[in-house]
């Protein structure tokens, strides 16, 4: 899920926002970085130092012209906003964002853009009507900017926590049931050779290393105390079909 989110940065304007908003990605396990028209060099000095071994995910970034380049095969784009406009646009939460990527990535050809505008002004009011939404993150109303990089932060969080909810909530594979012990393997091996001797494939006399690799095929296949109990039910109903030798 977390692959198929896209980071669009439009007209970011210092490189050590880039490497912060590279860093902030990959905490959270982010990988694919868009940036549009970029008013910087974005790979600098300055980037690989605040990317803090995250440069790899400038390297790999797409640098492209427009906003309709960086966003053309995402099902879902989200702005960021920290305004209201004049034209009203479904407006939502960080945390109600995370909610509902896991619904909007069902597919497996679903994209998310969640695309973040340039540090001076924001989006433009046309950059933000190419939008599906808008995510707020309710600052302190005193103190409202925040810094590009940490602004990412916010949302690549709520992308992973909705990611781990997701994770959880897929059906779990069924508890593996205990292994068999060593004595119950051992008990296993003596009926094992029993029956091979009664029905006549096994001769103790001339025993040719029969026993010692059917217990190294055993052991390597670590079975399961419910499967030594069913090899162990068709060795004893084995038992039963073959008739009982006069000397026994």
């Amino acid at each position: 899920m977390l692959e198929r989110i896209r980071i669009v940065l439009i007209g970011t304007s210092h490189p050590g926002n880039i490497g912060g908003t590279a860093r902030a990605m990959h905490n959270m396990g982010l990988t694919d970085l868009a940036l549009v028209a970029p008013r910087c060099e974005p790979l600098t000095a300055d980037t690989v130092s605040r990317a803090s071994g995250a440069d790899a995910l400038v390297h790999g970034a797409h640098t492209v012209e427009t906003l309709e380049e960086a966003v053309a095969d995402c099902t879902l784009v989200v702005g960021a906003s920290a305004r209201s406009r004049t034209l009203p646009w479904p407006m939502i939460t960080p945390r109600a964002l995370g909610e509902r990527l896991p619904e909007e990535l069902a597919a497996p050809e679903s994209r998310v853009a969640l695309v973040f505008g340039r540090e001076d002004s924001g989006l433009t009011n046309a950059e933000l009507q190419r939008c599906h939404a808008h995510v707020h993150i309710p600052t302190n109303p005193d103190f409202s900017s925040l810094n590009l990089a940490a602004a990412v932060q916010v949302l690549a969080y709520e992308c992973r926590l909705a990611w781990l909810d997701h994770q959880a909530d897929e059906p779990q594979a069924p508890a593996e049931q205990p292994l068999a012990s060593h004595e119950e393997l051992e008990h296993y091996f003596a009926h094992l050779e029993r029956t091979l001797v009664a029905i006549g494939f096994h001769d103790p006399a001339t025993p040719r290393q029969l026993m010692a690799r059917l217990r190294r095929f055993t052991l390597r296949a670590r079975p399961e105390r419910m499967e030594l109990n069913i090899l162990r039910g068709i060795l004893s109903y084995t038992e039963r079909l073959v008739p009982r030798r006069e000397d026994d």
